[in-house]
């Protein structure tokens, strides 16, 4: 098994108090899964991504434990992090198009990155010009500056340079979301094709997009305000998904062929919960439909068949 996070809590120091941004979330990632992590702006997906890397000095580790092939991840240690990043776990940020340096070629950008990590640029060249002919870049981009290139040229650019020493984990946060449409496909399969070229173990693609990692994700977790709501292999969450909060999320998606003349897409009512002071029980309580009183309980995150788990009392009762 590639990766194991258990009962992971991360908070968010502020004037206000700490926000309970993940509380006890536990799942696994086996080697060459591509699990889709999906939810709202606010459910606590990025800051899980990021707290597998530690990438964010606000966060901090409150409680849980991660695993990376059978060893432990420090990461409640920004410094011990930092000989596991980009080798054995590594991100291609949310916001990718903006992370490479305006001031340096990509070529010289890519020798300061390698040569920091005490790694001869030299001996990763060639296979760098390997994934700049995967993922369809010219070997001369590596001659211009960032501003050189276009939007989606700079986030298979980013994704190149996330995966050329081989991590383990690659996590994914919102590659495709400043894409336009054709864009946005040609994205996705490329960082598939990372997977399926074995250039990374395993991986989590951190979206709000269930249609985007319905293409490419071997299973999909589905997050509600800091928690874990359900996750399935992907047919099955799709087709029969069981916690109200996923049902709502797919209904709410337009069908393709389907005319909506006079009739409005409707979202989901309401907001979800603020994390300063989180309420008891389940907390989509106050959106659901199905709510009833036994809600006033947190339920247990618990399988219901094979590979398919929910946090849901009407789901498994």
């Amino acid at each position: 098994m590639s990766l194991r996070v258990e009962d992971l809590e991360v908070h968010y120091r502020t004037l206000r108090g700490d926000v309970h941004a993940l509380d006890g979330v536990t799942f696994s990632v086996a080697d060459g899964e591509i699990m889709g992590l999906v939810g709202e702006s606010g459910s606590g997906k990025t800051t899980l991504g990021k707290s597998l890397i530690r990438m964010d000095g606000r966060m901090r580790h409150v409680a849980g434990s991660v695993t990376l092939d059978g060893g432990d991840l420090p990461i409640g240690d920004t410094a011990a992090m930092n000989r596991f990043r980009f080798t054995d776990v590594s991100i291609v940020p949310q916001y990718a198009m903006s992370a490479m340096n305006p001031t340096r070629k990509i070529g010289k950008m890519i020798r300061e990155l390698v040569e920091s990590r005490k790694i001869r640029f030299s001996t990763v060249r060639e296979e760098l010009d390997r994934r700049l002919d995967l993922v369809g870049l010219d070997r001369g981009v590596l001659d211009r500056y960032p501003i050189e290139l276009s939007g989606g040229m700079k986030q298979r650019m980013v994704m190149v340079i996330s995966t050329l020493l081989n991590p383990s984990l690659l996590i994914a946060d919102e590659v495709t979301s400043a894409l336009d449409v054709s864009t946005q496909r040609a994205v996705a399969l490329a960082l598939a094709s990372f997977r399926d070229h074995e250039l990374v173990r395993s991986m989590i693609v951190i979206t709000h997009d269930v249609s985007l990692v319905y293409q490419i994700a071997d299973t999909i977790t589905v997050m509600y305000a800091g928690r874990l709501a359900e996750t399935a292999p992907t047919p099955v969450l799709v087709s029969a998904p069981k916690h109200p909060y996923t049902q709502l999320l797919i209904s709410s998606l337009p069908e393709v062929g389907i005319r909506y003349d006079g009739k409005r897409l409707t979202g989901i009512a309401g907001s979800p919960p603020a994390l300063l002071d989180p309420p008891p029980g389940c907390r989509f309580r106050d959106r659901c439909p199905l709510a009833f009183d036994r809600c006033a309980e947190q339920p247990p995150f618990v399988e219901i068949a094979e590979n398919h788990k929910v946090a849901c009392w009407k789901a498994t009762s």
